[in-house]
């Protein structure tokens, strides 16, 4: 492989919104079934998931792609589960779709060891600069509403989560600096969380839930647990403070735009569009929520300058 398709392939996987993995795309076949592999992220139970992939289909919908007529889509919902990821894509691979559609750093991974033949269109993939961006940005909004804070742990499932090893190097670096001491919370099933609370759990101790499937089906879990041990917490999902959280800071994404926007770019590869030619798309708004009632439940006050810089505030 040479140099330069070595950094066109590292750039396409910086992905936000909406890429595709520069592999060969096949010629279009007209007048035949186009076969299509979706994995999904969440459980196919998920309501919020099912109107994700809905946008998806509909957008096909509207480019000419009807299931059952000119298309056949292949689904799977890896759950936040790394080895259900792995099954699913070899899976998926068998049944020799035309393109893949991967949600998530964790399903784009399993596919891309799967395959270096099948393009695939990935979003909600995270982007190492940025996250070293949000994860500096987490550690200072924690450090200002509780200026006492030393101690700060980082959860989420190293196996669902590869994209946290970037937010624990800008967490650990910047640490230091403001006296505080950064340490990994692994959690690997739903039965370690809350002993994972008991032993972290401490005055002065606060939480970073960065993006993981994981931790984010289990959110409201989280919350409950973080509001009895008196542990202020911050969270990549911005459903956590209106769960009981204490704050949300993250990019603002419309994941239903994001689904519509893939089903252009998997039209656009089954028409004989190169992948690696199609324009990586990011985000860049940044929102913050603050829970004024947790604030208070815990004991902190919300500084006036940061209240007046959060996009939401829950009172």
């Amino acid at each position: 492989m040479t140099t330069k398709m070595k950094r066109r392939k590292f750039i396409t996987l910086l992905g936000g919104a909406a890429a595709a993995w520069p592999l060969a795309a096949r010629a279009q076949q007209p007048q035949q079934m186009r076969r299509i592999g979706v994995l999904m992220n969440s459980t196919a139970t998920d309501a919020t998931w099912q109107s994700y992939f809905a946008a998806f289909v509909q957008g096909l919908h509207q480019l000419g792609w009807i299931e059952g007529q000119n298309l056949r889509i292949d689904t799977r919902w890896s759950a936040g589960d790394a080895a259900l990821a792995r099954i699913y894509a070899a899976q998926l691979i068998g049944l020799t779709p035309e393109v893949i559609l991967a949600s998530s750093t964790t399903n784009l991974t399993v596919i891309q060891q799967a395959t270096s033949t099948v393009p695939v269109v990935f979003i909600q993939v995270s982007d190492p600069v940025a996250q070293g961006f949000v994860g500096n940005k987490w550690l200072d909004l924690l450090k200002e509403i509780a200026p006492g804070l030393a101690r700060v742990g980082v959860m989420f499932n190293p196996d669902t989560s590869p994209q946290s090893k970037f937010f624990m190097r800008s967490i650990e670096a910047a640490a230091p600096s403001l006296g505080v001491q950064a340490s990994v919370i692994p959690v690997r099933a739903t039965a370690d969380i809350e002993p994972a609370f008991e032993r972290f759990a401490a005055p002065n101790s606060e939480l970073i839930l960065p993006t993981d499937t994981f931790t984010n089906l289990r959110i409201e879990l989280i919350a409950d647990l973080a509001a009895r041990h008196r542990l202020p917490s911050i969270s990549a999902y911005d459903r956590f403070p209106k769960l009981g959280g204490l704050m949300y800071y993250g990019a603002s994404i419309n994941s239903l735009d994001q689904f519509q926007q893939a089903a252009s770019y998997v039209d656009r590869i089954l028409k004989g569009a190169k992948p690696g030619d199609l324009p990586i798309q990011r985000a860049d708004k940044y929102t913050l929520v603050i829970n004024l009632k947790v604030a208070k439940a815990l004991g902190l006050t919300v500084p006036l300058p940061l209240a007046g810089l959060a996009d939401e505030l829950i009172e």
